[in-house]
């Protein structure tokens, strides 16, 4: 039959056995299980703050930042398909067909989260470069226009894997017939690499080094002209000028290293397996979700190192605790009616 026990197919990539009572694998699960609760609450949080803190609209990139929210949150609820295949005996639908749509929705959210973060680093190059023809060059309307780009060939870059060319980048299998029937296909991988992968690491690199560039001569004319004239007043504003894009730069080069440095480990087992030099189920699922748990790494790392968004995080917490408070009193005690607060107001 179509539909098999999980005992019949499922084999434990970390090989760490079964547990007694249900026949599931212990480690896998509460690994998937995990990162799929960090990965939905993380970025939950992270919509929730944009979505309410209207300061962070004044930056161009939170179109994109919003974006890899919502990419990613959608990772995380994807996630959920693994863990139900892991608790439970069955699925009522066809494994590859499963196994096929988990792995290609997987690659295109990836593939979204990829392609942003190269368009970030363009978007900060052109503020550094061209501060005074900034705004004409990016616009509300580009930007959308970007991100509709960024999802329409992310859904086609990957479709060749249903027309069975190949494997579209999904490893650590939870499935039994992606590991052993759905193969890789190193034309498939090269075609992969050189289209998205490839491309999306040298803008980076490009822009970042750049930028870098640009803003260390700025800081070393400002050094000179601060030893020259001591109390010169057109220091503050020259400082200023490049300041807040410098340390907005810094944030999200951040967030592009770790997503690189998570998921070069995935890049470089999914090229050596589609070359059939290295084959390893263990290795293959540490990678895999590795680089999927980049995810809820990018809330991480922008809460920690952008002040404005953890003043929104703040407002909001503070907006939540004051409604829990404010419907407690309510149930004590009937108050004066009061004018309702807007819980986005932050």
């Amino acid at each position: 039959s179509s539909v098999m026990n999980i005992s019949e197919h499922l084999s434990c990539p970390l090989g760490f056995g079964h547990y007694n009572a249900v026949d599931i694998c212990i480690l896998e699960t509460v690994v998937i299980v995990l990162l799929t609760f960090l990965i939905i609450a993380g970025n939950l949080t992270v919509i929730f703050v944009f979505h309410c803190a209207p300061l962070l609209h004044h930056y161009t990139t939170s179109y994109f930042i919003q974006t890899m929210a919502y990419a990613d949150l959608f990772v995380g609820v994807s996630c959920l398909v693994p863990t139900l295949s892991l608790l439970h005996y069955s699925t009522g639908v066809h494994e590859s067909l499963t196994c096929q749509v988990f792995g290609y929705i997987i690659s295109v959210l990836k593939s979204v989260s990829m392609a942003c973060l190269a368009c970030i680093s363009v978007d900060r190059y052109l503020a550094i470069t061209k501060p005074l023809s900034y705004n004409q060059l990016v616009t509300p309307c580009r930007l959308r226009i970007c991100i509709s780009l960024i999802w329409i060939y992310s859904c086609l870059i990957f479709l060749p894997s249903f027309f069975g060319w190949g494997k579209p980048g999904y490893h650590g299998d939870i499935f039994e017939w992606c590991a052993t029937s759905w193969l890789t296909n190193a034309y498939f991988t090269g075609f992969i690499v050189c289209l998205l992968y490839a491309p999306a690491a040298f803008v980076i690199c490009f822009t970042y080094f750049h930028i870098f560039k640009i803003c260390r001569q700025h800081t070393k004319e400002i050094s000179d002209r601060r030893a020259r004239f001591p109390n010169h007043e057109g220091d503050a504003a020259g400082e200023t000028g490049h300041g807040p894009d410098r340390r907005y730069a810094m944030v999200l080069f951040r967030i592009t290293s770790v997503f690189y440095v998570l998921w070069l480990p995935y890049i470089m087992y999914f090229l050596l397996e589609s070359s059939r030099v290295l084959e390893n189920p263990a290795l293959s699922f540490l990678t895999t979700w590795l680089a999927i748990s980049n995810s809820f790494c990018n809330c991480v790392i922008y809460s920690l190192s952008n002040s404005v968004f953890r003043l929104g995080l703040r407002r909001l917490s503070e907006t939540i605790c004051s409604s829990c408070m404010c419907s407690k009193d309510r149930n004590v005690r009937d108050p004066k009616p009061r004018k309702r607060a807007n819980s986005c107001s932050i």
